[in-house]
């Protein structure tokens, strides 16, 4: 078994914290058995190291090691390139195509984000993981294989877990042992050591003399957070190789390539809508929604009060409900009736058959209007005629005539003005 030195000489992993230590010494050990493994760390503290070590300390080292960032493939294809698809699976399935569990079988394959993985592909890996079975997209036919499988993540998986985007069952199957790689930031020593050594690296790239921090400097770039951690600090040290002329780099011109406390870098920008923003902009909706199908049903109730029973009936009997619909007014500005839609003659009102309202629910309201045909005369000069009888029956009081025909008094003025009685 190899030594952690030698390991971090092999795969050129600078440090020498007892964390960073423990984490390999943990991938050495459990590299020659076919256990899952999940590596566990924020973006940027080189996660892909890990899978690296355990491919070649172990029996499948000759075989193939095939590295996938499931966060980088869309949702509709990833299932393809995991496990395959058939001719014809889908549009644009030209042919039968190997997924990359058949291609490695015998190998390794190394999920990089893994927590980006949709639901439905979730429940394909845990297949493999369970039994070594898979079946292509667009194929019945279950086959074969035998692959390890090590995993990486810098999600909180019991967040993912507790939010159903991520399944427990799978967790558990992939995190057999779990490596976590501590943050640049708990790495305190190891800072200044990395940075030298991108400085040198970039220096034989670009052939010119490596450039070197003061003491100032040095102790900024210790206290510096590094949210995006190694990545980070070699963008920096890049930076600075490539711009700076003077190759003695003072705390001034550090500080001027360091971004403000408390910004990170596009990588590990997290997005702050969480599930329950979206959750109340739904329940806003559906209030909105609701409220709308609650007034259309006010309108059609009072409707249906107005044809059965006249619109004076209606103020008397249902004044809260003629408030709802049109507001704080004067019950006087209303005018619920018009000589060409709602006619005066009880006779001659619309119908609504109790029919139309048997098995439905009690906020379901359908409308039939039956108009009877006219007989002998029309329509106005039956309403002339009855206003007539009415007026003279009540001694031209128009109030009491008002009552009398079931309307109200300014209607009963305008259709006086109108007929010009």
């Amino acid at each position: 078994m190899e030594s952690v030195q030698a390991i971090k000489q092999r795969f050129e992993i600078i440090g020498n914290d007892p964390k960073l230590n423990r984490a390999i010494e943990k991938a050495i050990q459990v590299a020659p058995t076919d256990i899952s493994v999940l590596v566990v760390g924020e973006s940027g503290v080189g996660k892909e190291s890990v899978p690296k070590i355990i491919h070649s300390l172990s029996h499948r080292k000759h075989g193939k090691y095939i590295a996938v960032n499931c966060g980088a493939i869309p949702e509709g294809t990833i299932d393809s390139e995991l496990f395959g698809h058939e001719k014809g699976a889908f549009t644009g399935a030209t042919g039968t195509r190997e997924g990359y569990f058949e291609v490695a079988s015998g190998g390794t394959i190394f999920l990089d984000e893994v927590g980006e993985l949709p639901l439905t592909t979730q429940v394909r890996l845990l297949r493999v993981l369970e039994n070594g079975e898979f079946i292509k997209v667009g194929s019945s036919q279950v086959q074969k294989t035998d692959v390890r499988i090590v995993a990486a993540t810098n999600v909180n998986m019991f967040d993912a877990i507790e939010k159903g985007k991520f399944r427990e069952d799978l967790y558990y199957r992939l995190s057999t042992v779990d490596i976590n790689l501590p943050p640049l930031r708990d790495r305190k020593d190891d800072i200044h050591l990395l940075f030298r050594k991108f400085a040198s690296d970039f220096a034989h790239k670009y052939k010119m003399p490596p450039i070197k921090l003061d003491d100032n400097a040095v102790q900024i770039l210790l206290k510096f957070r590094w949210s995006g951690n190694i990545r980070q600090l070699r963008n920096v040290a890049e930076q600075i190789s490539v711009l700076e002329t003077n190759r003695d780099i003072s705390a001034i011109t550090l500080q001027s390539y360091l971004p403000s406390e408390g910004s990170n870098l596009p990588s590990v920008i997290k997005d702050k809508k969480s599930d329950s923003d979206f959750s109340t902009e739904r329940e806003i909706l559906y209030k909105v929604l609701f409220d709308m199908k609650s007034d259309l049903n006010d309108l059609k109730k009072l409707t249906l009060e107005l044809m059965k029973n006249g619109a004076a009936k209606v103020q008397e009997t249902n004044p809260n409900l003629i408030q709802k619909i049109y507001g704080s007014h004067n019950e006087n500005d209303i005018d619920f009736e018009d000589s060409r839609e709602l006619s005066v003659i009880p006779s001659q009102k619309a119908t609504v058959s109790n029919e139309q309202f048997d098995n439905q629910d009690e906020d379901d309201y359908l409308f039939a209007e039956t108009i009877e045909e006219e007989e002998t005369l029309k329509l106005e000069q039956k309403e002339i005629e009855m206003i007539k009888k009415s007026l003279e029956k009540n001694k031209g009081k128009r109030k009491a005539a008002a009552d009398e025909l079931g309307i109200s008094e300014r209607t009963l003025y305008r259709k006086i003005k109108q007929f010009d009685l």
